[in-house]
């Protein structure tokens, strides 16, 4: 196993590096405008341009730019500044880190939860009222976009404008860190996590039914119930273990992507994270910050695979590296 983590470890750091190259490519070879140009504010001098792209670096050969860049990142962990209010490129990131971290594990809690819970009755229940019913709800969830989820949250119940306005939730723009008031926070994050939670619950729901359906039917499921043991002991001991290491594959994904910015859902309801912090420097054409947003989605995607693969491993003993 230490041997497998290494070789992930080493493999994680050239993807990283890959991923490096295709930013620096995207945002320095075809950028949409010169970056010395939105350093440089309005109207600029040509003298001025020519002085910011001299001090950037961006006069120099494109490998020579790349080399700089990943020692920088890689060697320094100095991710450049912002060309638009030149802070640190990593201190705006871990700034704004605590806020995604917040929308992603309460949004994780309420999604596994429901998913999977809906999944075990539906299937279960196979056929039953239930099942259909909770197949139907899954598909009207599955098909709406989380931004108009969103929209029609804040349009119900925001208590500051909503139709059914109700004072225990926040509103947009309402969000307070935990170490300010953890009631405020609280608050302010629970449509943010029902919101993020919704598709992804009927996502899981579904896989986890399917899944275990397949699972009911083996072998060794009839085996266990012929030796007497109860149909819930049978359930979640034998058959759920089997059926749920695709969910945690997904789970690893899903939870990686997200680290990286819940773009729409900080956007939709104005959270200070990395996904709004990444949509505003789109905007502006800020691509220091564009590029550090990539970079450390690419790191927590690549880094949650690697639990992933380790927790399956201990789901299920046939696994070994």
């Amino acid at each position: 196993m230490a041997r497998y983590i290494l070789r992930r470890l080493i493999g994680m750091l050239a993807l990283l590096v890959i991923v490096s190259g295709v930013t620096f490519v995207i945002f320095n070879v075809f950028p949409s405008t010169d970056p010395a140009v939105l350093r440089a504010g309005r109207q600029p001098t040509p003298e001025l341009i020519e002085r910011i792209r001299s001090d950037l670096g961006l006069d120099r050969p494109l490998h020579i730019q790349f080399a700089a860049y990943l020692a920088d990142v890689f060697g320094h962990l100095d991710f450049g500044r912002s060309y638009q209010t030149n802070e640190d490129v990593l201190d705006m990131i871990l700034g704004d880190l605590p806020a995604t971290v917040s929308i992603v594990i309460g949004g994780v809690i309420v999604w596994v939860t429901a998913g999977v819970s809906i999944g075990i009755l539906s299937a279960v229940k196979h056929r039953s009222v239930f099942d259909r019913l909770a197949i139907g709800l899954s598909l009207i969830a599955i098909s709406a976009p989380v931004y108009w989820l969103g929209l029609v949250s804040l349009y119900l119940f925001a208590p500051d404008f909503g139709v059914f306005g109700l004072d225990f939730l926040g509103g947009q723009g309402s969000y307070v860190p935990f170490t300010e008031s953890p009631v405020d926070w609280l608050k302010s994050l629970i449509l943010p996590w029902l919101v993020i939670a919704t598709t992804f619950a009927a996502v899981y729901a579904r896989l986890l039914r399917g899944s275990l359906l397949e699972v009911l039917g083996e072998d060794y499921i009839r085996t266990a119930r012929a030796k007497g043991l109860s149909e819930r002991r049978v359930i979640l001991k034998h058959a759920v273990r089997s059926a749920i290491t695709p969910i945690v594959t997904l789970i690893g994904l899903d939870v990686g992507i997200l680290l990286g910015g819940a773009i729409l859902t900080e956007t939709v309801f104005n959270i200070p994270g990395i996904g709004r912090l990444t949509y505003d420097a789109i905007v502006r054409g800020d691509l220091p910050v564009v590029q550090g947003a990539v970079l450390f989605a690419a790191f927590f995607i690549v880094i949650m695979n690697l639990l992933v693969d380790v927790v399956y491993a201990y789901l299920d003993p046939r696994v070994r590296f």
